[in-house]
């Protein structure tokens, strides 16, 4: 098998591996909500975030549920902007999936901006997942702007960045396994992965920009 055979069969399992890691925890993080109210939740064993809202006012309440139904819809969506078979094939489905994406981030960052101070993980938690909506929010926004002016190569850098953001969805959840599984206690571990769910993949996404030539 050729290089540039061996490179494009990699890449098509790591798309796969998004997106299949994307819809799981997409379905994870998203149907309790729809099928328990926060009480439930907050008395099962797996509550724990659930009970920091519980009690909160209403409209921290529907923030904490207006982050989780944008970042769920962004998690579906996004692995579908990277699929170069959408973007050639049909641009009018990926032009309108990217709306719907770009529209889920900014109400899913918005909504974190409002419930980051709620965090049960103190003020590294508030730094770490607001810097994380902060970022999310401005490269969506660089996304849309850039796209809007015709700059095909600038988009898809910031939409890189933007969705490595969107997938720490996955990696917070895939970090806190992998911590607890290595005897760290839960609370311990939610008090390292407000930066360690993103920062990483900020990592990746800009090696993956400097090896397709995109702008830095």
């Amino acid at each position: 098998m050729t290089t540039s055979a061996t490179a494009a069969a990699s890449g098509r399992i790591a798309w796969t591996w998004v997106l299949l890691s994307s819809l799981a925890v997409a379905a994870f993080a998203v149907a309790p909500y729809l099928t328990a109210d926060l009480r439930e939740l907050a008395d099962s064993s797996s509550g724990s975030v659930a009970g920091n809202y519980v009690n909160a006012a209403p409209a921290i309440r529907i923030a904490f549920y207006t982050h989780i139904g944008g970042g769920g819809c962004a998690l579906i969506l996004g692995p579908l902007q990277f699929w170069r078979g959408l973007r050639t094939r049909w641009p009018a489905v990926h032009r309108w999936t990217g709306k719907a994406y770009l529209t889920a981030v900014g109400a899913g960052g918005l909504a974190g901006l409002v419930i980051a101070p709620c965090t049960d993980a103190g003020l590294i938690g508030t730094l770490g997942f607001g810097v994380l909506a902060l970022l999310w929010l401005t490269t969506g926004a660089l996304g849309y702007r850039a796209i809007r002016r015709g700059d095909v190569a600038a988009h898809r850098a910031a939409m890189t960045r933007n969705f490595a953001l969107t997938y720490a969805g996955v990696t917070l959840r895939l970090w806190l396994l992998l911590l607890t599984a290595s005897q760290v206690p839960f609370g311990t571990a939610y008090l390292i992965v407000p930066f360690l769910c993103w920062v990483p993949n900020l990592v990746v996404a800009e090696w993956l920009i400097v090896r397709r030539g995109l702008p830095r």
